[in-house]
């Protein structure tokens, strides 16, 4: 299996440099660039193709969120991105998932949670801290005064497994707990995916709490 190939993005050359000694002390992956500013964060990601980002979500000239955008909305094949922020209970924070980031990681975080971050991202269709998430998307969620449209096109095989996905469970978790097969349950995924008019497992959750699913 080839290395996991990462660029880090933080206006902090200190950070920068601390995440550089986790990461490259670990097999299997490889820091391949570093940024600076958001803008330079874009032009990095188009020339060097990684895996996996790690975006500062506050940077000079264009900030993580707008990073992230145009990374997802410019590249053939994106790589996924993880917010890296001071505060776990952060606005900007929730603005980058909804933009299309995969998660978020806290720059206090440990190496050992750094790197079954990076490795989960790369790697699985889990969700990454599945109750952080669920707590932002409470806080800062643009609930809808109705359920959403596609609320109503859900199948109940679809509900039930976007329930679990916001538990943070896999596919193979899922498929262990409805009692079906795995490719059954990534089937059903996708038909979430679609019809939540999501990215990943990550934007169909918030979906799930802004589009008033969860209250269902």
């Amino acid at each position: 299996m080839s290395a996991i190939r990462v660029v880090l993005a933080d206006d902090e050359r200190m950070v920068r440099t601390a995440l550089r000694a986790i990461l490259s002390a670990e097999d299997g992956i490889e820091v391949v660039g570093e940024a600076a500013t958001g803008a330079e964060a874009v032009s990095v990601v188009r020339e060097l193709a990684p895996d996996v980002v790690l975006m500062d979500v506050r940077m000079p000239e264009v900030d993580g969120i707008r990073a992230t955008e145009q990374i997802l909305g410019s590249t053939a094949a994106p790589p996924r991105i993880v917010v890296v922020t001071t505060f776990e209970n952060d606005a900007y924070v929730y603005e980058a998932l909804r933009a299309g980031a995969a998660g978020f990681l806290l720059k206090r975080a440990e190496a050992d949670a750094l790197v079954q971050a990076v490795r989960l991202v790369a790697h699985t269709d889990s969700l990454l801290f599945p109750a952080a998430v669920r707590a932002l998307a409470a806080e800062y969620g643009r609930a809808e005064p109705s359920a959403a449209a596609w609320v109503a096109r859900l199948t109940g095989r679809e509900s039930e497994v976007l329930r679990h996905m916001a538990a943070g469970l896999t596919n193979a978790e899922i498929a262990r707990r409805m009692g079906v097969g795995p490719a059954t349950v990534k089937t059903h995924v996708a038909a979430v995916l679609a019809k939540t008019g999501a990215r990943d497992r990550t934007q169909a959750v918030i979906a799930a709490y802004e589009g008033g699913f969860m209250k269902a």
